[in-house]
C-alpha cells in the first residue's frame, strides 16, 4: 500500500520505518526539515535498536521517502498515519494542537482529492478525542464521502519498539462504532491478532495500559521502601510475588465489579499502611487503596439511588461468591444504607446459611444486621417478588432462572460485568462497565 507517516518523532518514525520493510510505500511527513532531509539520506531522526538500519534499507530501496508537504503527502498514498506529540499542558491537560492542526491540514486535502482516504489516528489521545476531531474536520460533505477514520493505538517502548512493532503484545484498532474494517488494511496495520474495537474503546485502553504500568512500578518503588526500612530484601519480596501467575500475575481481579472486602484484604491494606507510618514512611499508593475502595462503594450506592423505587433485592450478600463470608462486604453497606431510608429490602444469597456463620463472622452481622432473616428469602422467586431494583452483586442464578422469576417490575444494575444479562429481557444498567 502507499501510506503516509505524519510525524517523525519516536512513533512515526519506528512507524515509518517497520511499514516500509514490509513493503508498503512510506512517505514520511514532518514539519521540521532537519528530519525530513536524515529520512532523504538514509538516517534515523531517533536512536532506536535497530532502526537506523531499517531506515537506510528502505531509503536505498525507494520504500522509503519524505516530504515537509502534507498536500503532496495526502496526493501520493492511500492511507495516512498521524503520529505527531500529545504533551501536557502547563495545566496538565492534554494538548491536541498538533494533532487538529494535522488532522485539518489532511482534511483539507482530502477534500481537493475527492478520492477515498483512510486517516489513521496514531497519536495518544483521550477517550472521545477521534470522534471530536471526526465532528471538527471530516464531517463537511466535501469530506465525508471520502474519509475512513480508525484509531490505532501504539504500545511500544523505547529501546524495543521495533520489536515491539513487528511483534505487538495487544494489537487494537478502533473503529467508528466497533465495525470491522477490511482485513487486509487490518492485518497490514496491526497483524493478525489485532482486536477492533470502538475508537472510545481504543483510546482508553492506551491509558489503561499506562496507568497500570504506572501502578506497578509505583507499588513496586513503596514496597521497596518499606522493605529497606525493615532490612527486608524487596526485591526477593516483589520476585516472590511474580511466581504468583494464578492472582497476582493473571487477569484476576482486573474486571470491574465491586468494592473489595472480606477478612484479608481491608485490614492487611490497613496494617501495611499502619505499620509505614510507624517506621516513619508515607506510602502514598497503599494508602490511597481504602479511600479508593470507599470512594467507589459511593459510587455504587449513588447509581443505585438514581435507579431504586420503593423496593430493592440483593443478589449475593457476602463480598464475592462461594463464600459466606459477610466481613466488609460492600452488599452489607447497600442493604443497611437503603433499609435506613425506608426502602424494602429482599436477599438471595444460596451460600449464606446464618445457623452456621460462627465467630467475627457471625457477630459482624449481629452487630450490623440482627434482622438478616427477616430480609434473606430462601428462593429466587421470593427474593424478586412482583418488581423492584435487582442489584446483581453475584451470580447466584441462572439466566434462565432469571427469565422465569422476573417479571416487568424489574430492572437489573450489574454489579460484576454480566453482558448476559441482557437476554433477560429487563432494563440492564452497567455498575462500571
Amino acid at each position: 500500500m502507499n501510506l503516509s507517516v505524519f510525524g517523525l518523532g519516536y512513533v512515526g518514525a519506528v512507524t515509518a520505518g517497520c511499514l516500509a520493510r514490509r513493503g508498503h510505500r512510506v512517505l514520511g511527513v514532518d514539519v521540521a526539515p532537519q528530519k525530513v532531509e536524515l529520512i532523504a539520506r538514509g538516517e534515523s531522526p531517533i536512536v532506536e535498536p535497530g532502526l537506523g538500519e531499517m531506515i537506510r534499507a528502505g531509503h536505498a530501496s525507494g520504500q522509503l521517502t519524505a516530504t515537509t508537504s502534507c498536500e503532496d503527502a495526502v496526493r501520493n498514498s492511500e492511507i495516512s498515519i498521524i503520529c505527531v506529540g500529545t504533551p501536557s499542558t502547563p495545566a496538565g491537560a492534554l494538548d491536541l494542537s498538533y494533532v487538529r492542526h494535522v488532522a485539518g491540514e489532511i482534511a483539507e486535502a482530502i477534500a481537493r482529492k475527492q478520492r477515498p482516504h483512510t486517516v489513521v489516528f496514531r497519536s495518544t489521545m483521550l477517550p472521545g478525542s477521534t470522534a471530536a476531531l471526526v465532528r471538527e474536520f471530516f464531517s463537511a460533505e466535501t469530506v465525508a464521502p471520502f474519509a475512513r477514520i480508525l484509531y490505532f493505538p501504539e504500545f511500544m517502548r523505547e529501546g524495543t519498539a521495533v520489536e515491539d512493532f513487528e511483534h505487538p503484545s495487544l494489537a487494537v484498532l478502533g473503529t467508528a462504532r466497533g465495525e470491522t474494517p477490511p482485513e487486509s488494511l487490518a492485518q497490514s496495520l496491526a497483524g493478525e491478532r489485532v482486536e477492533v474495537v470502538s475508537w472510545n474503546t481504543a483510546e482508553m485502553v492506551k491509558y489503561a495500559c499506562n496507568a497500570f504500568h504506572a501502578a506497578k512500578i509505583a507499588f513496586a518503588n513503596e514496597m521497596g521502601r518499606l522493605g529497606k526500612q525493615l532490612e527486608v530484601d524487596a526485591r526477593k519480596v516483589m520476585a516472590l510475588l511474580c511466581q504468583d501467575t494464578r492472582l497476582n500475575i493473571s487477569p484476576y481481579y482486573l474486571r470491574p465489579g465491586n468494592p473489595f472486602g472480606g477478612s484479608c484484604l481491608p485490614k492487611d491494606v490497613r496494617a501495611v499502611s499502619h505499620l509505614a507510618r510507624q517506621v516513619g514512611l508515607h506510602l502514598p499508593m497503599v494508602e490511597s487503596l481504602l479511600p479508593s475502595n470507599e470512594r467507589h462503594l459511593q459510587n455504587l450506592l449513588g447509581q443505585i439511588v438514581e435507579r431504586a423505587g420503593p423496593e430493592i433485592v440483593i443478589l449475593g450478600l457476602s463480598f464475592k461468591s462461594q463464600t459466606d463470608d459477610l466481613r466488609e462486604s460492600s452488599m452489607v453497606e447497600v442493604a443497611q444504607y437503603f433499609l435506613g431510608r425506608g426502602h424494602r429490602v429482599r436477599i438471595y444469597d444460596p451460600a449464606l446459611n446464618l445457623a452456621s456463620l460462627v465467630g467475627s463472622n457471625k457477630r459482624l452481622i449481629d452487630a450490623r444486621m440482627p434482622h438478616l432473616a427477616s430480609l434473606l428469602k430462601p428462593t429466587l422467586a421470593e427474593a424478586l417478588g412482583s418488581q423492584g431494583l435487582v442489584v446483581v452483586s453475584q451470580r447466584c442464578a441462572t439466566l434462565d432462572e432469571l427469565k422465569n422469576a422476573c417479571t416487568e417490575g424489574h430492572s437489573f444494575l450489574d454489579v460484576n460485568s454480566w453482558p448476559e444479562l441482557a437476554s433477560v429481557g429487563r432494563p440492564v444498567h452497567g455498575f462500571c462497565w
